[in-house]
């Protein structure tokens, strides 16, 4: 291949540790987060200020409204993902998630200032953006192999970053020409085109020679089979997909223990509406910013040369000592500092890392249960933990308790992921044995050990 022939010039390839042949695919799938999260957070600000709007004392109704709404569309999912192969499983959602919106967007035209329509969008939002970022690393975690995705998971994902920045600078400027209706309509028309983008990828797949570990075409082709409920009963009998579901619990937790108290503290300091919005704006854009510069300069070579473990150790001892600064110092420029680490940190590393765990399970258990964990329970460990905050804050006026006891949850989270690191690095090695001299992967899963990872 000459170089003008190339898609990406040769010295740019290096410098991201990418090779020619996935180019393509690196690309396509950088636009098609760039094009999903360009989506969600064009909308995202305007969720905050609805959910402070409801009172912040009543959160944890809208986390366990968020809760039963998941566990009601489950089942929905699941039914389609045993029906549709797993190249048209992700178009699919996409297209009924954007009609959703068109139906939100003429209710919002129609009725703008109805409250209950603002906590149902909340609710929708809140489901709509795991199911749609989970499936979306879901196709990624098809598509790559594991040796693949140590170097070009983080890359990919900076697409979500820099969609992240260009979401609330769009809802900005064009919040005003086209009101909230309008950003749904352009929100809609972006997640048609992320689609487009997975398509690209799995069309990526099929022209190239399979990878060590790769599926097949066909079997892309095929619908998955099972029940509705098979991604929670796959989670049920493996030790490993145990293991990243007490991952998630954990994370959840350290999330909502901090969106409380990033709820308490906005409207305490910014009780004007427009200044929350844009003080929420302001801190997804510094977010964004830096998790682009460390998923493009740092997290690649971290995982190729640390493995999956350093990804996910690193932000919780950061957020362990975070939570006692805050236990310290319960002011709003402490906390800003710790949510900024915490988000830079889980978009960066914590994310691709945990994705990452992904690549060595089998299909099935790629797209079910790892949508049952994102979706069910991440939302049920929001919910539990929800009110297990707000009991503490019934309990203790101090802001400190909740603070030392988020503390011990980031431990417990640190030690878990080290754990998971292990578990995938063993995985892998197994998985290059364990290929057949025909090319075809033999996974310790598929001979029937389901706690072999």
């Amino acid at each position: 291949m000459n170089e003008s022939s190339r898609p990406i010039p040769s010295g740019i390839a290096k410098l991201f540790n990418v090779e020619q042949r996935e180019a393509q695919a690196v690309i396509a799938g950088l636009l098609m987060f760039f094009l999903l999260f360009t989506a969600y957070f064009m909308l995202r600000p305007v969720r905050e200020t609805m959910g402070i709007a409801g009172g912040v004392r009543n959160l944890q109704w809208l986390f366990t409204g968020t809760f039963v709404a998941t566990l009601i569309t489950l089942p929905v999912f699941g039914w389609l993902a045993s029906r549709l192969s797993r190249r048209t499983l992700l178009p699919w959602v996409y297209a009924g998630c954007a009609m959703v919106l068109v139906m939100f967007a003429v209710s919002f035209w129609m009725e703008p200032d109805n409250v209950w329509l603002a906590r149902a969008f909340y609710i929708w939002l809140s489901v709509f953006n795991l199911i749609a970022i989970s499936l979306a690393w879901s196709v990624l975690a098809d598509v790559f192999v594991a040796s693949q995705a140590k170097r070009t998971f983080a890359l990919i994902a900076s697409g979500a970053s820099i969609g992240g920045l260009a979401g609330p600078l769009l809802g900005t400027v064009l919040v005003g020409p086209v009101g909230h209706a309008g950003l749904l309509l352009i929100s809609a028309s972006l997640l048609l085109a992320s689609a487009a983008a997975a398509a690209w990828l799995h069309r990526w797949r099929d022209a190239h020679p399979q990878e060590e570990g790769a599926d097949t075409t066909a079997s892309r082709r095929k619908p998955l089979g099972g029940n509705p409920f098979a991604g929670a009963t796959a989670t049920m009998r493996s030790s490993y997909l145990l293991g990243i579901t007490l991952f998630v619990l954990l994370l959840a937790s350290i999330n909502t223990f901090l969106y409380f108290e990033q709820a308490r503290l906005v409207a305490e300091y910014f009780p004007d509406r427009t200044e929350q919005t844009r003080v929420f704006g302001m801190i997804d854009a510094v977010v964004q910013a830096l998790s682009l510069l460390i998923q493009v300069l740092v997290t690649g070579q971290l995982a190729k040369r640390l493995g999956v473990g350093a990804l996910l150790v690193s932000v919780p001892i950061a957020i362990a000592a975070g939570f006692l600064a805050l236990a310290a110092a319960p002011v709003f420029t402490v906390f800003v500092i710790v949510m900024v680490i915490r988000r830079v940190g889980e978009y960066a590393l914590v994310r691709p890392g945990r994705e990452m765990l992904y690549t060595v399970v089998p299909a099935e258990e790629k797209y079910k249960a790892k949508n049952f964990i994102d979706t069910v329970v991440y939302r049920g460990g929001d919910a539990i933990s929800g009110w297990v905050k707000r009991g503490i804050d019934l309990v203790s006026d101090s802001p400190a308790i909740a603070m030392i006891i988020g503390a011990l949850l980031a431990v417990c989270w640190g030690f878990c992921g080290f754990f998971l690191g292990r578990r995938e690095r063993a995985f892998e090695a197994s998985q290059k044995r364990s290929v057949s001299p025909t090319g075809i992967m033999i996974s310790p899963i598929l001979k029937g050990d389901s706690n072999a990872i």
